[in-house]
């Protein structure tokens, strides 16, 4: 008796034009896969970089918006009770006898002194407000010494010695400025370099 045998199957020519068919299709596949995580990554670290910003030019428009400390021992000219220098750069932690953080706070890049007030006793009692901007690693922190103490980071991935201040002039003098700029650079992997500018308007007069 014969036996018949079923022969169907793949030859070696089929099987090698499967293999070139499926490596045509997979490698611009997989470039493609490859590409769009990247894609994803960078956006990631810019959105990351974004929201920094925002969230660090919120703080320092608030800040400048109420820089300023009156000098009531000086005499009182036509426009006023004047100011005192309320600006300070690269100051330590107790710069001009204004105490805010301890001797292990890095120096601070600028700090923005303003006037409190508290008025829940029998008279007004006026004490002085401290905001300060320092760099510790890639991180940018604003600590405030209002009664108590706050130190929080506003900015991460800073470039170290990128930050710079601008008053449009002289930032430490009894002319408080009406607008001050606080800026730096920012850098993640898989993101370019990103320039942010903090700007804050002035509103005491």
């Amino acid at each position: 008796m014969r036996v018949n045998r079923d022969e169907a199957g793949f030859t070696l020519v089929e099987l090698l034009m499967a293999i070139v068919i499926l490596s045509v299709i997979t490698i611009p596949l997989t470039s493609l896969i490859i590409s769009g995580m990247r894609n994803t990554t960078t956006s990631s670290s810019r959105m990351e970089l974004s929201h920094d910003a925002q969230i660090s030019s919120t703080y320092f428009g608030h800040d400048v918006a109420t820089v300023g400390i009156r000098d009531y021992a000086a005499a009182q000219g036509a426009g006023g009770v004047g100011f005192k220098a309320s600006i300070q750069l690269d100051a330590a932690y107790n710069a001009g006898g204004y105490t805010c953080g301890t001797a292990t706070t890095p120096v601070a890049r600028l700090r923005l002194l303003s006037d409190r007030w508290d008025n829940t006793g029998a008279s007004p009692t006026m004490s002085v407000d401290v905001v300060a901007y320092y760099l510790a690693g890639t991180e940018l922190h604003r600590i405030k010494c209002a009664g108590s103490v706050t130190d929080i980071v506003v900015a991460h991935y800073v470039t170290p010695g990128s930050l710079a201040v601008n008053c449009g002039g002289a930032c430490d003098t009894a002319a408080v400025p009406q607008q001050v700029t606080l800026s730096f650079t920012v850098t993640k992997p898989n993101a370019t370099t990103y320039s942010i500018s903090l700007n804050g308007q002035r509103r005491q007069t």
